[in-house]
């Protein structure tokens, strides 16, 4: 009986521990992308920080995404997230990369953007904040939006180097 209870302590302790150890990593993934302005500039250059993290768009047709038609998944430039799959991504004919449908929908946030006298929704990446782009209501089917994402905002993994999966 004794050894039995004893079991039952330490399984209980165990499996208490391990839940805590995962919150603990799911908490730190998250917050190490919890950096300083000072800390992005310093690793981010200077068209990413200004487009990551002013807010900028780098001129159309100039992004090294804009026209690629490799197999793969697009992550987020400045902490790796999964953002976009290139089954999703299309010709718009704006200049940008542009794709209907996030990889990962929670991957993604959406904010109002009221600048330069118009009200858009601005694509931010849910992870570090870092500026995508922008979602429009004029992209093709099934969903009918068009994620507008600079080229700068984006890492490439083609499928060849790994499985795509979808988290």
């Amino acid at each position: 009986m004794y050894k039995t209870i004893t079991l039952i302590a330490f399984i209980v302790v165990t499996a208490s521990s391990i839940g805590q150890n995962i919150n603990t990593n799911m908490e730190k993934s998250k917050m190490d992308t919890a950096k300083t302005e000072s800390q992005w500039k310093k690793e981010l250059t200077e068209e990413e920080y200004k487009v990551m993290r002013q807010c900028g768009t780098e001129p159309a047709f100039t992004g090294k995404y804009y026209n690629h038609k490799e197999k793969g998944e697009y992550l987020c430039a400045a902490c790796g997230y999964k953002l976009f799959s290139s089954s999703t991504k299309y010709d718009s004919g704006s200049g940008w990369p542009s794709f209907y449908k996030p990889l990962v929908v929670d991957n993604i946030e959406e904010k109002v953007d009221k600048t330069y006298g118009m009200v858009r929704t601005e694509i931010v990446c849910s992870n570090c904040g870092s500026h995508l782009g922008h979602v429009f209501n004029d992209g093709p089917n099934p969903t009918g939006l068009r994620y507008c994402v600079n080229s700068v905002s984006l890492d490439f993994k083609a499928a060849s180097d790994s499985i795509i999966n979808r988290k």
